[in-house]
């Protein structure tokens, strides 16, 4: 399992991380299984919200509930979680008194004293960053967050709160794959003009912001395309040339076309870390081979190129 730095955080964190945000229907073994698959496989990153699954912090709670990890297992292992989404309204909330009161149920339903990382669960039109600065040092100082980041954020809004935020912003957890990758692809057609591939929002240009401020960006659905009503890509008739390149690179280096789908991210010199959304055990082995697998320049773009987007 490759490892890559979090940010500036200090910490180096495997490039592929357990996503537990389909658990809470999942019986004791079963999280387990699922949990010794990740350990087993070098994955020592489990991510979290508080809003995952069917009720707030329910797979938190069923996290700790079936895994009862002592302190030396805890100490082993990085957990992340997030806050700052209200389904029910208002929607967004990255006030002080949100963001303090949900990291405290989630460590009280991960029977943890803190979490490793903390991220604000998209964007909250009405930020305060002030608010957001309190809420951080109070958790960083409490030593209930030892490291903050974002999801889903551009780079204006991540520059709007740093005017506020002390903390170094260690990470960025955004949808990619190959199937839905314009924060990649875009620069590839820059410039040209009838290609909506090169529509450029917010000052654009994420990754390349990400990686000149030290911000580890995380891909999330990295199995998830676009066509077809969406869902997984692999295998699905709206991506038959893309299926075929896949199915023919994973005949060449004997993987799964699940680790040919996480190579192509980890293959990025960004250093990104994969967010892994399945709970079959053999699924994270497999998706744990992508971690090491070097993809040369050609099979790279060649994966673009069947996922439809412009090469020029």
């Amino acid at each position: 399992m490759r490892s890559v730095p979090l940010g500036p955080s200090g910490l180096t964190v495997p490039n592929v991380v357990a996503g537990m945000m389909r658990i809470d229907d999942k019986t004791d073994a079963e999280v387990r299984a699922l949990y010794d698959a990740a350990r087993e496989s070098g994955i020592d990153f489990f991510d979290h919200a508080d809003i995952y699954a069917k009720s707030l912090h329910s797979a938190e709670t069923r996290f700790a509930e079936a895994l009862s990890l002592s302190a030396g297992e805890r100490s082993e292992i990085r957990l992340q979680t997030k806050a700052g989404i209200v389904r029910e309204g208002p929607y967004f909330d990255f006030s002080y008194e949100h963001l303090v009161s949900s990291v405290e149920e989630s460590l009280r339903a991960l029977r943890t004293d803190y979490v490793d990382v903390l991220l604000l669960h998209r964007p909250d039109a009405l930020v305060e960053p002030d608010e957001v600065a309190r809420a951080f040092d109070h958790l960083e100082q409490s030593g209930k967050v030892r490291a903050f980041g974002v999801s889903n954020h551009t780079p204006r809004q991540i520059d709007l709160l740093r005017t506020a935020v002390r903390q170094p912003i260690v990470a960025n957890q955004v949808q990619l794959s190959i199937a839905h990758a314009p924060l990649v692809v875009q620069g590839l057609a820059a410039n040209m003009e009838t290609a909506p591939q090169s529509a450029v929002l917010d000052g654009g240009g994420l990754v390349e912001y990400c990686r000149i401020e030290n911000i580890t960006l995380q891909a999330w659905s990295p199995l998830q395309g676009t066509r077809g009503g969406g869902g997984v890509f692999l295998g699905h008739p709206e991506y038959a040339e893309l299926t075929r390149v896949i199915d023919d690179l994973a005949n060449r280096y004997r993987v799964t076309p699940l680790a040919i789908a996480v190579a192509w991210i980890t293959r990025h010199p960004a250093r990104m870390q994969v967010i892994l959304g399945t709970t079959t055990p053999e699924r994270v082995r497999d998706a744990a081979e992508g971690s090491d697998l070097s993809l040369t320049r050609a099979e790279w773009y060649a994966l673009v190129r069947a996922a439809g987007y412009i090469v020029p």
